[in-house]
Formats: structure tokens, sequence, C-alpha cells
């Protein structure tokens, strides 16, 4: 009995609720890419491999685990369409500060371990916030107004800027951006090389794509600028196909304005305009990627606005389906004529993100319905808007492809919205497009949207001329080299150019393309030239005695055409002779913008290519031939110019401060 005082005495002790170990609460809010709660938030609460307590995110995306003792933790949130995100959490003798986290949009297959970095000052987000911790949340409910100011780009930086407002930490945005390399096109002697063969590209997505970069004030990367694309955004004035022909040629030559010892020649086609009223039945299917990664405003909700846009310009003898693809595919809207506005709106306005991507069976799918209501003799059209991520459930590239141009072939093409920044496979979208007979665009505005689908419908939509490729052969007695500027991707051997099977660009009703060559006169030195000089030939002195040629000709170049009728299968072809004498020191208003666009890509680039060229020089050419600007398209690239100067010399002061 004696020993039992003091062991009453000890069990009370450990007992008492002032000798309990200390708990405290670890909390926080989720919150996605454009600042909204997320609710149902999985939310883990681990040490180590094993899972402590398990809750879920509320209304308000707020979460909390009560009563935890002091250690080191690790806080697991998962939701399908975000990418799983652990951050690290220890309790110690004080209450640890909330948690703000941000889930990145993504599969949910994807996971990511958050460390912390400090910075100094406010940080700025625009088109999407990465995973992960943002700092301590003072308060665990934001103000309404927070989630009004999320209408793009920069409203999603003010909503984040809000909720960060105290925090002292913020996790580096990830891009996973992909672009295909370029490797410029080189000088190439007329005597080893005197054709050049190419397929025509209507695609306008880099110029949109370089837009953002720059009103981001930053220079896009030097794969992100397809020169062939900045050249194409804009309409040239030249003269509309007269005759059978679909498509009429326009040249010019001067001198070229960043090496005038060269010459810059300009080839320009137009295809036949189209009337609104002469328009046929469009059959045009959506396919909308509604993953995860298309939640941010300048994503899903941007094609979602344009969709609405598109459907005010609708017909009865229009048609319009809708396919969604993301964790699953499915039909949101089956074939609708043009005059149900209402039944397309509401499809529309029901449309949300979230899930991971199945892409291959959603356009398989789409094309089902595209075949289903095919109009004969109309626009048979699946249009894809993604922000190009395929790498969830897609079988294989190549198998993607073969579909893609198995109903091509079918009459049914397919053209890309692209959207998004941080995500986005521009090189992919490109393909694709390539592969469908269609057109690649970047949307990175609601009037870039308006642009593609209403204001320039016919060119990016009514094909009038398939399969179009340009051959032209330069005459060595005034040409000792010349150069491709841009179209480093649609090259074709000289043996491609009679080739009908060969599948090469389309054109638009009213569509303007514009190619052009810096040309080596003959007997100057070639800059860069693809091979060295031989050694048992010596170049003769101009004029060249050539066994192909006349000796008295006064050709520069013969320029050759050859294209499809939308539903035929063999060519037609055009030739155009260009004489030398057609050179002049004086540039029209076509050469001399598309000139000035060529040196702002090829500064850009950084090219090694591009001579004596300057910031300075591409504004004074640009703003002496601005021309006809009805659109206002050339005053924006004039500004762009002065912005990409500003941004350029910074980025170059900046690196040399770092050295």
């Amino acid at each position: 009995m004696r020993f039992l005082a003091p062991l009453l005495v000890f069990c009370l002790f450990i007992v008492a609720p002032g000798a309990r170990q200390q708990t405290h609460s670890i909390a926080g809010k989720v919150v996605d890419p454009a600042a909204q709660p997320i609710p149902g938030v999985s939310v883990e609460l681990r040490q180590g491999t094993a899972v402590q307590r398990r809750t879920t995110s509320d209304a308000n995306g707020d979460w909390k685990f009560d009563g935890v003792v002091p250690g080191e933790y690790q806080v697991r949130l998962i939701l399908a369409g975000f990418v799983t995100t652990e951050v690290a959490a220890a309790v110690g003798d004080a209450a640890p500060r909330p948690l703000l986290v941000v889930l990145k949009v993504g599969a949910v297959s994807e996971a990511v371990v958050v460390q912390e970095s400090p910075v100094a000052g406010p940080v700025g987000v625009s088109g999407g916030v990465p995973g992960g911790v943002v700092g301590g949340l003072a308060n665990a409910s934001p103000p309404p107004a927070a989630a009004a100011r999320v209408a793009g780009g920069a409203g999603q930086g003010q909503a984040i800027d809000h909720l960060q407002s105290r925090y002292l930490h913020q996790i580096p945005q990830p891009d996973t951006a992909s672009y295909a390399g370029i490797q410029e096109n080189r000088f190439r002697r007329v005597t080893e090389h005197p054709l050049s063969t190419f397929s025509v590209d209507v695609d306008t997505a880099s110029y949109a794509n370089v837009r953002r970069f720059l009103n981001e004030g930053r220079m896009p990367p030097p794969d992100a600028v397809r020169i062939e694309e900045l050249i194409n955004y804009f309409k040239y004035e030249y003269p509309a196909p007269r005759g059978d022909a679909p498509v009429a040629v326009t040249t010019e030559v001067a001198a070229c304005p960043w090496n005038p010892k060269h010459k810059l020649a300009l080839v320009g086609l137009r295809a036949t305009p189209i009337r609104d009223e002469n328009t046929p039945p469009r059959n045009l299917t959506f396919l909308l990627d509604v993953s995860g990664s298309m939640m941010p405003q300048n994503r899903l909700p941007l094609v979602k606005t344009a969709m609405r846009m598109l459907v005010d310009t609708l017909r009865p003898e229009d048609r319009v389906a809708v396919v969604v693809y993301a964790g699953a595919s499915g039909v949101v809207l089956r074939p609708t004529a043009g005059d149900r506005k209402h039944v397309i709106d509401s499809a529309i306005a029901e449309l949300r993100a979230g899930g991971s991507t199945n892409g291959a069976a959603g356009i398989r799918l789409a094309y089902d319905l595209a075949s289903e209501s095919y109009a004969r003799g109309g626009i048979n059209r699946v249009i894809l808007a993604t922000d190009g991520d395929f790498n969830v459930g897609v079988t294989s590239q190549p198998a993607l492809t073969r579909l893609i141009e198995e109903k091509r072939e079918r009459g049914i093409f397919l053209s890309i919205l692209g959207v998004g920044d941080d995500n986005l496979k521009d090189s992919t979208m490109e393909m694709l497009a390539d592969k469908g007979n269609g057109n690649y665009s970047y949307l990175d505005s609601i009037q870039e949207a308006r642009r593609v689908l209403i204001a320039e419908a016919g060119a990016t939509l009514v094909t009038v001329a398939k399969d179009v490729k340009l051959q032209i052969e330069f005459n060595p007695r005034f040409v000792g080299a010349y150069r491709l500027v841009g179209y480093e991707n649609r090259l074709l051997r000289k043996e491609d150019f009679n080739d009908d099977r060969k599948d090469a660009g389309e054109m638009g009703a009213g569509h303007t393309v514009t190619a052009l060559y810096e040309i080596v006169p003959a007997g100057e030195a070639v800059p860069h030239g693809d091979v060295d000089p031989l050694k048992y030939q010596v170049p003769a002195a101009p004029p060249v005695q050539a066994q192909t040629i006349a000796t008295n000709s006064t050709e520069l170049m013969n320029l050759r055409i050859r294209y499809k009728t939308p539903d035929g299968d063999t060519s037609r072809m055009l030739e155009l002779p260009v004489r030398a004498t057609a050179s002049s020191s004086k540039m029209t208003a076509n050469l001399g913008f598309a000139a000035a666009v060529a040196e702002f890509g090829m500064l850009a680039r950084r090219s090694e290519f591009r001579g004596s060229a300057s910031w300075e020089q591409a504004i004074s050419l640009a703003r002496d031939h601005r021309g006809s600007d009805a659109d206002g398209y050339r005053a924006e690239f004039i500004r762009l110019l002065d912005l990409a100067s500003a941004l350029d010399v910074r980025k170059t002061e900046t690196s040399e401060l770092r050295r």
C-alpha cells in the first residue's frame, strides 16, 4: 500500500490537462490558376509514406487538420485535372501560418513536390500560376472582389496578388511549352541548286504568339518565330485572279534593306475571293479540350466566347456539333442547324474544364459526327481548340497522323485553334493542322478570335485551292546564290513538285501568301554558303554560258505553281518568268512592309543572316510602307516593333551586366 500513493500522484500528473502535449492546427486554402477556390480537393496529412489523416476542401477551398502534434509533415493535395502537389508543413511550439496552395492544371498522374523560395516584392502572374505554396494565408476567405477580378491574364495576376499580398514566398512558374527547332535556310549556289521548291503556308499562329510574348514584356523564344507566318499574318494588295485559275501571281524585285549588295524578290499569291452570301454550307464540328489545363481564362473561357461570336454568323443551312475530351470523350451537341442558336449557345454555356486528356478518342468521335452530317460541296471541318496537351491516352502520334490524313482524303479537313501559354504544344498543333489540310491559328485575345473565325472566315474555312506548291528556277546568268526567307518546315524535294501524291498547303478564299528570296547577284561573294567552294571547278565570270539557258536570256528566274481544286486529285500548273529588268530601287508598299516584317523576324530570332538589320531600320520600313491599313493591324505591328526594340536593348544590357 505504501507504493499506491506515489503511483496515484504519477497517474494524475500524466493525465492532467496542463501536462498534455501541445497541439496545433494545420490549415489552408486551395485555389486554381485563376485564383478561384477549388472545392472537393482530397487533402492528405502525411509523415513519410504514412497518411495520418484525410480531409476535403470545402466550397471556399478551405481545409483544416486540428490537434496536430509537433513534427514535420507533408500535405498532399489531389484532384482530377490538376497536378498532384505536395507541400511541407512543420508544427512547432507556435501555430503555423495557414497555407495558400495554387494547384497547377494538368494531369492528375503528374506530381510535384514544392520547395518554397523567397522573393522580394510582389510577383505578377500572367496566363496561369504554377502549383505550389505561395505563402501563409492570413485570411481564410478572400473578399468576393478577388474572384471578380479574374477576367483575363492580368486579372488573374491581380487576384493572385491580392491573396498573396502578405506572403513571403512564391513558386517560379514552370513552362512546358514546346516549339519545333528551326534550322534557318542557308544561301544556295545556283550552279549547284538551281531549283527552290516549297509548299505554301497560310498559318498565322506564330505572329499572334510572338505578340503575346511582347505584350507580356519579354522577347519570344527564337524557335517560336516562324518568319513566313509573321509575313503572312498581313494582307497585301495583290491583284485578284482572272479567268479560270483560282490563284494569281505577283512578283517584285528591289534592293535588299539589310544587305544593299543583294536583291530582295517577292513572290505573292492571291486566291479568288468569295462573297459572304456565296459561302457554301458549313459543317463545323468543334473538338474542345476540357482537361484541367484549359481552365484559365485565356483558354477554354476564351474559346467559349469566340464560339458564341461565331454562332451569331450561322445560317440555317450551316451545321454545328460540339465534342469534348478530357478523361473521356463525349458529345455535348449533335449536329445542329445554324438557326437554332439558343440550343447551340446553351451547349456552349455548359462547358467546364476538368480532367486528364485523351485527344485521340475525341478526334475519332468528332470525325464520326462530321461524317454523319457531311455537306456535299460544302465546308466540312473539324476545329480543334486546345493548349496542345495530347500526352494522356493518345495511342501514338503516327496513328493519330494516319487518322487525320485518311479523313483529309475524304474531304474533312482539320484546323487548330491554339490557346494558353506555359503548356502550349506549338509543334504538335502545327503538325496536325498541316496533316489535316487546315490552318493553325493561335488565339492570344478575343480580338484575334474574331479575326480568325469571323473577319477572315473565308480565308480560314473556305478552301479554293489545295496542295499548292511553288518551284522557282534561278538563272545563273544573273543569280549567284539565293536564300528563301522562312518556310523551313515547308521545303520540298524538287521531284515533289510534279508528284500529285505529295501533300502541300491550302489557300482559302481571298487569302494572300507571300514569300521572300534574298538574292546574291552573280559575281558577288556568297555569305554563309551551304558548301565550301569547289576545288576542281572554277565558276565562270558572268555572263555564265550555260547549256540549259539561252545566253541572251533576260530572265532572273522562272516561277511555277501547282495546285488542285478542292475536290480534285490532279494538279494544274501556272508558269511566270520574272525579268531581270524588273528590279527597282524603290519598293512598293507590298515588298516594303513584307521586308520590315522579315527584318523584325530575323532580329527576334537573332538570325545569322540579318546582316545590317536594325530595329530602327525595320521601324522606318514599316512606317514608310504601311499602305492601306483599314483593320489597323499594320499600325499595331509598328507598336510591337517599338516594344521589341526596347525589350531587346534591355535584354542585351542585362546580359552584359551579368558578364
